[in-house]
């Protein structure tokens, strides 16, 4: 699938029928008519023999469902608000037209668009190579339909067992190599490592002291050279350092990719006149009263403490972090109190998540002073605490915490619960699950928030990830889309593969590792669900090959006046190119093309 096959004259030749009844359109309203017949016709014969397969529900869906992404992406009013017409583009290629500006991402996506509306298409979902047809009836269909499953899960095994696992045995001999080097380098003994203030007064903020404790590559230490030139938040926990390999662009992939940014960030970042244009979720348009942000009815955030003990590169709030636990993170009790109060005035909240920065940054004393006023509200039924200490600092969770955490649980009147942010298997460490085990005795759950970003985008490499988290006592919550910020689109991946993993991988797992929900986060609105197509409309394929979505908020079903979000999302075959480049086989993620 190379992208030098994607090009007009292509795309002529693989699907004449098609043009060739463009091409017959005196103008553009002709056009768009030639296709909406063409469209219908389609449709009409989706579910006959002329496909040659007519009992395929599979082949009719897609017919179905590109019949309906064409109609839609002709509409004036879609290419009013997209800002390009696909009709247009379509008709001039049918005419032979020169349009420089269409890329061969463009190209592919008309491709596929034109092999799906014909039946055709790749097919490369594992349900539909393992789970073929079956002529028996009974036990023997049963023992028929129990082999192919095994056949299945093998091939899903196959995938799972070649990602990297904390918990392997000498995954933890190798780190327990690393802690101790680390341990050396900074002067200290075992003791001190498993002091929780002391790996924050240890938190490595610039590039000497980091490279000599962990091996950099030369992009890596060019683009934190440049990020602390200019002073951009930074800082990683020796404890987070020693799950890091000695040798960059291995295994430990996905967690240099959370905390060590790439050029691309820190220019993207950089290129910013203005802070507050990276909030992308605008929570300053949802912020009623200071430290708090409130987006649905019973729910609000609570903000208390600006900082965290390390910085993920892709953070939601980086527009708003000075540095690693700066001085001023603090809002101070009495700004706190005022939040607090407010939060008393509003009834209709009934759950607050404390978050920020990450509250656990914070010391006892002070969680526990807001910790008390926040459960002395007496319409308040459950509080979140929304914190990564578990993954980049879990000696956080000492048993004065767990305790503290643990009183304000009172079964049948309050809930307390953490949530956190796990990104990749190979995170997940004895010392964290011990941590989580305590929580789980104190009678505390633990939700975990995945954020779907390129470094955890492979075949069955998510669900790997809620595998191990259920092991690990951690319910699967939310798998978050990546936000579409200019200056993370290194971590960026198209919605069609977060849907594609969702229903072709996550679904294959046993009940309770399959309890997460996908979703695309509306800025100022919220969360959008990416398992119902009813809030969302794709708009146009620009010429870049970027998908274009109209969200629709929650808010629709319930309010006369909603407004929706244009997002621009990542070219498919630029997504694909990049897996190739790290040796993916495309032809295991073919059907992407088909998930709208």
């Amino acid at each position: 699938m190379e992208p030098r096959i994607f090009t007009a004259k292509y795309l002529l030749k693989t699907n004449p029928y098609f043009f060739a009844v463009l091409r017959e359109a005196q103008d553009l309203e002709s056009a768009r008519g030639r296709l909406l017949q063409l469209v219908d016709r389609c449709e009409a014969r989706s579910g006959g023999k002329e496909l040659g397969q007519g009992q395929d529900a599979g082949i009719r869906a897609r017919v179905r469902d590109c019949a309906g992404v064409l109609r839609s992406m002709i509409k004036p009013d879609a290419e009013e608000a997209a800002g390009f017409s696909v009709a247009q583009a379509l008709w001039d290629i049918a005419r032979h037209q020169p349009r420089p500006e269409l890329t061969p991402a463009f190209y592919a996506e008309i491709f596929y668009l034109c092999k799906g509306l014909e039946g055709q298409g790749p097919r490369r979902a594992l349900d539909s190579i393992h789970l073929t047809a079956i002529e028996a009836s009974g036990r023997p269909a049963a023992r028929i339909r129990s082999r192919q499953l095994d056949d299945l899960w093998s091939e899903v095994d196959r995938y799972m067992e070649s990602y990297p696992l904390g918990m392997n045995e000498a995954a933890v001999a190798r780190r327990q190599g690393r802690r101790d080097k680390i341990i050396k380098e900074l002067g200290a003994d075992l003791d001190s490592w498993h002091d929780w203030r002391w790996q924050i007064r240890h938190i490595v903020r610039e590039l000497e002291p980091l490279e000599k404790l962990v091996r950099l590559s030369e992009t890596e230490r060019e683009a934190v050279a440049l990020a602390r030139k200019h002073r951009l938040p930074f800082g990683i926990t020796p404890y987070y350092l020693s799950l890091m390999d000695d040798d960059p662009g291995g295994r430990d992939a996905s967690i240099r990719a959370q905390v060590l940014p790439p050029m691309s960030y820190v220019q993207g970042v950089l290129a910013a006149k203005d802070p507050s244009c990276l909030d992308f979720m605008g929570e300053e348009d949802t912020s009623p009263f200071d430290l708090i942000t409130r987006r649905y009815p019973a729910i609000c955030i609570l903000k208390p403490y600006n900082t965290c003990p390390q910085i993920c590169v892709y953070c939601q709030r980086n527009w708003e972090i000075d540095e690693v636990m700066a001085p001023g993170a603090f809002a101070g009790m009495d700004k706190i109190k005022a939040a607090i109060g407010w939060i008393h005035d509003h009834p209709a909240i009934h759950e607050v998540l404390i978050t920020g920065g990450d509250p656990l940054a914070m010391g006892n004393e002070t969680l526990a002073a807001i910790l008390d006023q926040v459960a002395a509200i007496p319409t308040v039924e459950r509080i979140r605490l929304g914190t990564r200490t578990l993954v980049t600092m879990p000696m956080r969770f000492t048993e004065e915490l767990m305790e503290l955490i643990a009183r304000h649980h009172q079964p049948g009147r309050r809930e307390t619960a953490v949530v956190t942010h796990i990104q990749h298997p190979y995170e997940i460490t004895p010392e964290m699950v011990e941590a989580v085990n305590r929580l789980r005795q104190h009678g505390i759950p633990v939700y975990n928030q995945l954020v779907y970003t390129f470094f955890i985008s492979r075949r069955f490499e998510a669900a790997c990830l809620r595998r191990q988290l259920r092991l690990s006592g951690i319910d699967p919550y939310y798998t978050f889309n990546t936000k579409g910020k200019d200056e993370t689109i290194g971590y960026r991946v198209p919605i069609a593969r977060l849907i594609q993993e969702q229903e072709e991988e996550a679904r294959l797992l046993p009940g309770l590792g399959r309890t997460d929900e996908a979703v695309f986060n509306v800025p100022r609105q919220g969360k959008c669900y990416l398992r119902a197509r009813e809030y969302r409309n794709l708009l146009a394929i620009k010429p870049d090959g970027a998908r274009v979505y109209e969200f629709l908020s929650w808010e629709k079903k319930v309010s006369q006046h909603t407004s929706t979000y244009l997002n621009e999302d990542v070219p498919i075959l630029d997504y694909l190119e990049r897996l190739k480049n790290i040796g993916e086989s495309i032809s295991d993620y073919e059907s992407i093309w088909y998930y709208y």
